[in-house]
C-alpha cells in the first residue's frame, strides 16, 4: 500500500550542536529555504499556506533558536499557522498534549542536530505510531532536514568518520523512524565527504538505495517511491543490487574493504527517480524553469 503522505528530506545544515556549527551559520543556512524547499514543502502541503505546521526541534542542542529561526523564515513566506515542538522526553512523546497537536498538524518538520536523540525519545511511542499512521493514510506532510533527513528511513547511519568509512566496521547502523523503506540516507554530503560511508552502507545491506543529499539539497517523495530533486544542490545515489562481490565478510575488523560493481546517479533540481524500477530520468533544463 503507497502512503498518501509526501515525505521531503533535506541535506541542509541547521543545527549547531552536533556539527559545531555557530548561531551565525544557523541564520545563514536557513535563507536557502526561503524562497526554494521550504516554499515547495509549502505547496505540497494539503493547505498551501493555510496549512498547520509543527517544527520538531527533538535533535537540536539548541531548539529555541532553531525553532525561532524557522518560524521567521516560513514568515518571509507569509506562513504565519506555524509551531515549535520541543520533545524532550519519551514521556512527552506520549501525552496527549502533544498527540492532539499532531492530530491538528498538516505539516511536521524535523531540524537537524542528532539523529540518535530523534530515534530514542520517538521510536515506538504512541506519536511515532500516529506519524505514521497520518503519513500513511491522509494527505499529510512529513519534512526532515540534516538529522531529520537521516532518520527518516528505516535504517539509519548515526556515526561513521569520513576518511576511515571505506574500513570495515567503521560506519554505524541502526534503525530509524521508518517513513521510507529500502533506503539509507546521508546528509551533509558533498560537504563533508561523506560518500565512503554511504558505499559502506549499500555494500553491507545491498536492499537499500543510498541517498546523499548536499546541502540546500532535497528529495521530495511522493507513493512512497517517486523521488523528485528539489533545492539547488546536489543528490548522489548508490545502487548496490548489482554488485557482484565485497571483502566485507573476509576482511578483518578495521581493515580496508573492497566492493565491485556499484551504481551511482547524481541528481539535480528536477530531475526524477523511480525508485522501485530504479530509474533516473534527467530534467532537460529548457523543460523547467528555475
Amino acid at each position: 500500500m503507497h502512503p498518501k503522505g509526501k515525505l521531503v528530506i533535506i541535506g541542509g545544515s541547521v543545527d549547531r550542536g552536533s556539527f559545531s556549527e555557530s548561531e551565525t551559520d544557523l541564520k545563514r543556512s536557513l535563507k536557502f529555504f526561503e524562497k526554494g524547499i521550504l516554499k515547495r514543502i509549502t505547496t505540497e502541503s494539503v493547505k498551501n499556506s493555510d496549512s498547520r505546521i509543527e517544527i520538531i526541534t527533538t535533535a537540536s542542542s539548541i531548539p529555541e533558536e532553531v525553532g525561532e529561526e524557522y518560524v521567521k523564515a516560513f514568515a518571509q513566506l507569509q506562513v504565519s499557522n506555524v509551531g515549535v515542538l520541543n520533545i524532550k522526553t519519551r514521556e512527552e512523546a506520549n501525552s496527549e498534549e502533544y498527540l492532539e497537536r499532531l492530530r491538528n498538524a498538516h505539516v511536521v518538520m524535523f531540524t537537524g542536530g542528532d539523529q540518535l536523540r530523534l530515534t530514542a525519545i520517538f521510536g515506538g511511542t504512541t506519536f511515532h505510531h500516529l506519524l505514521l499512521d497520518k503519513y500513511q493514510n491522509e494527505e499529510f506532510l512529513i519534512s526532515g532536514t540534516s538529522a531529520g533527513a537521516a532518520a527518516s528511513s528505516n535504517n539509519m547511519i548515526y556515526q561513521g568518520s569520513s576518511s576511515e568509512a571505506l574500513h570495515k566496521g567503521e560506519v554505524k547502523i541502526t534503525g530509524g523512524l521508518g517513513f521510507i523503506n529500502n533506503v539509507i540516507i546521508d546528509t551533509h554530503f558533498v560537504q563533508r565527504g561523506r560518500i565512503g560511508r554511504l558505499l559502506y552502507a549499500c555494500a553491507s545491506n545491498p536492499i537499500n538505495l543510498g541517498v546523499g543529499l548536499g546541502e540546500d539539497a532535497g528529495l521530495l517523495i511522493t507513493d512512497g517511491n517517486n523521488m523528485e530533486a528539489v533545492g539547488s544542490g546536489l543528490i548522489m545515489l548508490v545502487d548496490a543490487t548489482q554488485m557482484r562481490h565485497t571483502s566485507m565478510s573476509d576482511v578483518e575488523m578495521g581493515a580496508p574493504v573492497s566492493i565491485d560493481n556499484l551504481i551511482v546517479h547524481v541528481m539535480a533540481l528536477g530531475d526524477h527517480y523511480d525508485l522501485k524500477n530504479k530509474k533516473l530520468t534527467i530534467q532537460k533544463p529548457s523543460d523547467f524553469a528555475i
